[in-house]
């Protein structure tokens, strides 16, 4: 709030210390009369300066709140101008929000998002690069090879934790590219929108408007002189004002018109972000099926194998079809040590549940006994007894192979 009545004071206790600098007595010490002169100068200068000042920010005050109680008349902007000035005001605002809800996606603990920006700030400051962060993924993956160590590797359980352990840093390697690419092609423009062009576009609109209460200050003296010399001195101070007033509205104009400009990076930015999301959650997807893949493989060959001590096998091919031989004998298991596959029978095998199945992903038959798979097409599948839950016998035609169940989408 406007407060006349502590200008009044200011400069009243500015001239006070103007006038006790020049009762100081010089005590005979002529050699300090050059100095003290300057000094009284300097304090002449300043006082007359700060003087001017108040007295200028009261009259704009005085203006601002005669304005507000519809007292006073007020220079409105050019529409465009506004226009221009309430798109600038949004598109603050929304990158703000954009900008912090993006960092809390990318760095979900508010105390490690803490963190991570004083320690930005930090490194910033130093002119340093900024040091990649060890990711949760990776810290998990690294906890899980140690904890196989400690336990024993060549237990299954142990050799799991190291499959999993692995790909969990996988993971993390991939989420951490995904941070610093967001990083440098998304937070970092807006931030800079933010700190740079919306701090600049700040402060010629506060010129701006004070530009604009000189002006209608003008206006108002120059409807209350009533001496023609006092019209002629109100008349100059009103063009004078008028001039700079559209000088100002001009700059403020050019540096508002530069938002399209901005929103224009912004969605260069945008898409380079939506890129990183895709490359990462397609990284993600890669890995997470061939851990699938990897831990099927490893159950299969700890539950059928006869050994207390079955390790899982190397990832190598998946494991066989399990089924009854045209001669009613039964398949033998494949050892981890052997992991050839076996082609699927021709001959009848037994049916259950037959159905239709839209496939989701692409998959590679990984040996023979496998069915490979394209996107979007339909195959009919059916399981048999004593068979894996995870994999279905499915059949294109005249191909038959093994598919795993997390590839379909089975239909009704």
């Amino acid at each position: 709030m406007f407060r006349p009545d502590r200008i009044q004071r200011c400069v009243s206790s500015a001239a006070t210390s103007s006038q006790l600098v020049r009762r100081i007595p010089l005590q005979g010490n002529t050699a300090a009369l050059p100095a003290c002169s300057a000094l009284h100068g300097i304090m002449d200068f300043n006082v007359k300066k700060l003087a001017s000042d108040a007295g200028v920010f009261f009259t704009r005050a005085v203006q601002f709140t005669e304005e507000k109680l519809g007292q006073a008349e007020k220079t409105e902007l050019d529409p465009h101008l506004e226009n221009l000035i309430t798109r600038a005001d949004s598109t603050k605002n929304w990158t703000e929000k954009i900008l912090k809800q993006t960092e809390v996606l990318l760095q979900p603990n508010p105390i490690d998002h803490t963190g991570a920006r004083i320690e930005e700030f930090i490194y910033d400051k130093l002119d340093k690069k900024l040091p990649s962060r060890t990711t949760n993924a990776e810290l998990l993956g690294q906890y899980m090879l140690e904890a196989a160590s400690d336990l024993g590797a060549g237990t299954p359980y142990g050799s799991t934790l190291i499959i999993v352990g692995e790909y969990q840093k996988r993971l993390g390697g991939a989420e951490r590219e995904f941070l610093q690419t967001s990083a440098s092609t998304f937070l970092t423009p807006l931030r800079n929108f933010l700190e740079g062009d919306c701090r600049t576009i700040s402060k010629e609109r506060r010129l701006l408007e004070n530009r604009r209460l000189d002006l209608d200050i003008c206006k108002a003296r120059l409807k209350k002189a009533k001496q023609a010399e006092a019209k002629a001195a109100a008349e100059h101070e009103l063009r004078v004002a008028q001039t700079e007033f559209d000088r100002q509205a001009e700059v403020t104009r050019l540096l508002l018109e530069g938002i399209s400009s901005t929103h224009l990076n912004h969605l260069r930015c945008l898409q380079d972000f939506a890129e990183a999301q895709a490359t990462y959650y397609a990284q993600c997807h890669h890995y997470m099926q061939d851990l699938q893949r990897e831990l099927s493989r490893c159950a299969n060959a700890v539950g059928g194998s006869n050994s207390t001590t079955a390790v899982c096998p190397k990832p190598v091919s998946s494991a066989f079809l399990s089924g009854q031989t045209s001669s009613g004998e039964a398949v033998s298991s494949l050892s981890s040590q052997n992991p050839s596959a076996l082609a699927i029978q021709q001959t009848q095998l037994p049916v259950t549940g037959t159905r239709k199945a839209k496939v989701l992903y692409d998959y590679d038959a990984h040996d023979s006994s496998e069915l490979s798979l394209l996107a979007d097409e339909l195959i009919t599948v059916y399981t048999v007894p004593g068979m894996d839950p995870d994999w279905l016998i499915g059949e294109r035609g005249n191909e038959k192979g093994k598919v795993p169940v997390t590839y379909l989408e089975l239909l009704s």
